[in-house]
């Protein structure tokens, strides 16, 4: 069964990111939005841990929330409002880390 993951909040707060990513199974996804997206940040250490993680095409953020924090990334591709109800239909159930 896959799951698209949602984190919202910053990396910098907790260890839902690390805890998402020990979890994340091979077909699973990763969408970071809201605080998350800090996660992003050139050189941070979650940003090496995402890297590390090799997610690949299946890490995604809200588009909407990097344009807000003024991020940049080629890390994670960029997605609208839309494409996040998508990607909540395309896997078997969605895990939102309150």
């Amino acid at each position: 069964m896959t799951t698209l993951h949602v984190i919202a909040h910053s990396p910098f707060g907790d260890n839902r990111l690390s805890s998402c990513l020990r979890l994340l199974g091979p077909e699973d996804a990763l969408l970071l939005c809201g605080d998350a997206v800090h996660a992003l940040q050139p050189g941070s250490t979650p940003q090496r841990a995402l890297q590390a993680a090799a997610i690949g095409p299946r890490l995604f953020v809200l588009d909407e929330d990097l344009q807000a924090r003024a991020i940049s990334t080629d890390l994670a591709k960029a997605v609208d409002y839309a494409a996040f109800v998508g990607l909540s239909l395309h896997y078997d159930k969605v895990n939102t880390w309150l």
